[in-house]
């Protein structure tokens, strides 16, 4: 009887870690990236500039900010399956309309709504991690989740190089998208808890989720979120618009970009253990050290083909490591309430990813993309290299009484 309740409590962790793979590989890989990976198709198709890449960027992040409250109601009154279905089936519907979309209205329509899935699909696995994992796998389980976005910008980046050379059309692959977003609504189904009770409200207070000590959290994400949504969304368009990469046709840029972006950022699997070994501060001075180098690659050496692999995979490597921290950071920084803590911490990235693009793309219409890069990485920089001690994981341990309260584990 032992044997059977253990076995099945690993089935129900796979099932869970699976679905939350697959629901992170469509919202944060082609539902969220597809705008920047498909922009040069969608310029030549649309008659879109660099400025209207990054208005629609900024209402589709915008939208992505709007889901996240919403996303902790949900995981609050229904439990957090409802919210992740939904955000699949969002995912869905958007592609359907990018692929059929017939002018730049309906294009921007559905890039919103399919973006907008990004701020239902993820949230609501840390607590469902909470309840359903054992301490020790939790981590794991949400490293594992989180660089499902690795997976899901290599399949996007894949179609992308396949409509580079002409195999397909570019909407061929949006409908390849929406297929796998309805695939990922019936794991979700199946392998996300339903959780049904309601949470107390015992102990709660908004303030609690923005205090002192959730400034440095608040802070790295919104830094974070506009470093990654400039790269997002212009990096293939600045090496198309330079001449591409030597032998390969402009469009397959893009590819390149994403495929290299996602490959690398299966590092991000090993994030927990990576801060164990080194410590929060060093893991986050590295991030952001590869965040800013990935954007100076790109804003003078766009041509060439060492140069932009590395970037995309220093950038894609940043990006699911940062997640996976940002992830189980706010886990353990609000104890009892991970889901809205981490709703907290993603509402800092996404106003990042709101304001990132608009204020860069202005600069690229009057300085030109190379300025607009290297400013974008000045954030970075100065948090790569800040004099000061950047913050330590909380751990939570156990008082004489027996209750829990907070500590910060010092960095090794």
């Amino acid at each position: 009887m032992q044997h059977c309740r253990t076995k099945n409590a690993l089935n129900s962790a796979e099932r869970l870690t699976i679905a939350g793979f697959l629901a992170t590989a469509i919202g944060f890989g082609p539902a969220r990236v597809g705008l920047g990976l498909f922009m040069p198709q969608f310029a030549d198709e649309f008659g879109l500039s660099v400025a209207d890449g990054g208005h629609i960027a900024s209402i589709a992040f915008s939208a992505f900010m709007v889901a996240l409250p919403i996303t902790a109601i949900f995981v609050f009154r229904l439990g957090p399956r409802t919210p992740v279905i939904l955000a699949c089936l969002m995912a869905c519907a958007g592609s359907v309309l990018v692929a059929t979309a017939s002018n730049a209205t309906m294009l921007t329509a559905g890039i919103v709504i399919a973006g907008s899935s990004a701020g239902l699909c993820w949230t609501p696995f840390n607590d469902a991690a909470r309840h359903s994992l054992t301490e020790d796998r939790r981590n794991t389980a949400l490293s594992i989740i989180a660089t499902g976005t690795a997976t899901g910008v290599v399949i996007a980046g894949v179609l992308s190089l396949f409509t580079g050379m002409g195999a397909i059309h570019w909407r061929h692959a949006w409908w390849a998208f929406a297929g796998i977003a309805l695939l990922a609504a019936i794991v979700a189904w199946f392998g996300t808890p339903k959780l049904e009770q309601r949470q107390s409200m015992k102990g709660f207070a908004l303030s609690h989720f923005y205090g002192r000590k959730a400034w440095p959290l608040h802070t790295l994400a919104l830094v974070f979120g506009a470093t990654n949504a400039v790269f997002i969304t212009f990096a293939a368009k600045r090496i198309a618009d330079t001449g591409g990469l030597p032998s390969l046709v402009s469009d397959g840029a893009s590819a390149v970009v994403f495929i290299s972006y996602g490959i690398l950022g299966l590092v991000g699997v090993a994030a927990g253990r990576l801060v164990d070994r080194f410590g929060l501060s060093g893991v986050l001075r590295v991030i952001f050290a590869a965040a800013a180098l990935s954007m100076v690659l790109i804003a003078f050496a766009p041509n060439d083909w060492i140069t932009v692999i590395t970037a995309s995979a220093f950038h894609g490597a940043a990006l699911m490591v940062v997640s996976a921290v940002i992830s189980f950071w706010s886990l353990r920084l609000f104890p009892g309430w991970s889901t809205t803590g981490f709703t907290a911490a993603l509402m800092a990235l996404a106003i990042g990813s709101l304001i990132g693009p608009t204020l860069v793309s202005g600069i690229a219409e009057k300085m030109g993309g190379q300025a607009m890069f290297a400013i974008a990485a000045v954030p970075s920089v100065v948090i790569a290299l800040w004099p000061g001690r950047l913050p330590a994981l909380p751990t939570i341990r156990s008082s004489p009484a027996g209750d829990c309260d907070l500590a910060t584990a010092s960095d090794r």
